[in-house]
């Protein structure tokens, strides 16, 4: 096709966005497709501070939460669309025995470990490096994470590429080694929703194609045990709105204070997989989510504070956003009849997840 059939052309562009405490710049990326798409996404966590996409009637609105200055990333705990590593999600005690040691971590929410650490992935600021290719543009994140940072044992070397395609894809793939035995499960940590932040998203309607998710204890640590979803608030495999079932009497939902769990999905480990579907019927806005990945974390922004501001001075408040992260289970480490997290010097880490967007 001739790039004239289309009514935008491909583009990516950069300009400073600040600086952090300790003297680093960072640099925001604007990346437009030829559809018209456009993501904006800063080298400091590699986070995306904005996602353009236009409804059923052609208008283009910011689908994700964020800031509008380094300052609100700075100042924020809750990972707003940002990677977290190295280990996505809670260790228990912040403790795991690996090649027969003790490993201990930072317990970042006490008596728990979650998302890597105080200093973890979506807070240092990383080497990027601009693409284009025929089929869209993106940015290559890279960072080296030094044994014993955090606690976790080996020197990981951390690729991610952003790639907005021209087929309206947003896709993040991750590869990683290491020098020693170590564990590692990246995730991407947006706050998605489709009606342009002017609600909430408890009238997104989603469906996550998993059969069972991951009940937790008091402290939100998995179980161990692997829970069929029927006749459950936690069952999503017809679509259905977010905030249906969310004030349900229930037991899992009053722990997490509403979805904060993970689903196993139906995919072979390492293969593609259409893992969840969320749709706004006001915007006719709908995301698609592929992945790799055996789970997805469900977590409707359940711990988000209506005193803090994001972009353009709207609350960042419960339940004004949610997350799909696409990772390895929580507290893996120390549960054998999990999937495996554990990174070999003779290995390499590989994972994908591929967003698309259309209108319906």
């Amino acid at each position: 096709m001739q790039s004239n059939e289309f009514p935008f052309s491909q583009t990516i562009g950069s300009r400073h966005f600040g600086t952090t405490p300790e003297g680093q710049e960072v640099t925001e990326y604007t990346l437009t497709n030829n559809q018209g798409l456009v993501m904006k996404v800063i080298n400091y966590g590699c986070t995306i501070t904005a996602l353009m996409v236009p409804d059923r009637n052609g208008v283009w609105e910011d689908i994700v939460l964020g800031f509008d200055q380094l300052e609100g990333y700075l100042q924020s705990d809750q990972s707003i669309g940002c990677i977290v590593g190295r280990f996505a999600n809670r260790i228990a005690y912040g403790k795991f025995s690996l090649a027969g040691k003790e490993i201990s971590l930072d317990c970042n929410l006490p008596p728990h470990h979650i998302h890597g650490g105080l200093k973890n992935f979506g807070r240092v600021v990383w080497s990027s490096k601009e693409i284009q290719e025929e089929k869209g543009v993106g940015v290559l994140f890279r960072h080296l994470s030094p044994d014993g940072d955090e606690g976790y044992p080996g020197n990981l070397k951390v690729e991610i590429k952003y790639f907005l395609g021209h087929d309206n894809t947003l896709s993040f793939e991750y590869f990683a080694t290491t020098d020693k035995d170590t564990i590692i499960n990246l995730t991407q940590h947006s706050y998605f929703n489709l009606n342009g932040g002017k609600r909430d998203v408890l009238d997104h309607e989603l469906a996550i194609f998993a059969d069972h998710f991951l009940p937790v204890d008091e402290s939100m640590i998995p179980t161990g045990e692997i829970q069929n979803v029927s006749e459950t608030p936690f069952d999503f495999r017809k679509q259905k709105r977010v905030g249906r079932d969310i004030e349900m009497n229930d037991a899992q939902l009053t722990i997490g204070h509403g979805y904060d769990h993970c689903w196993v999905l139906k995919n072979p480990y390492g293969q593609m997989h259409h893992a969840a579907t969320l749709h706004d019927r006001s915007s006719g806005r709908k995301m698609d989510v592929y992945t790799d990945e055996p789970g997805v974390q469900l977590y409707t922004a359940n711990f988000l504070e209506s005193n803090v501001s994001g972009k353009n001075k709207g609350a960042l408040a419960p339940r004004a956003g949610l997350c799909l992260e696409t990772q390895h289970f929580p507290d893996s480490p120390n549960q054998s009849g999990f999937p495996t997290v554990v990174l070999y010097p003779n290995e390499s880490y590989y994972s994908k997840t591929v967003l698309t967007f259309n209108v319906h």
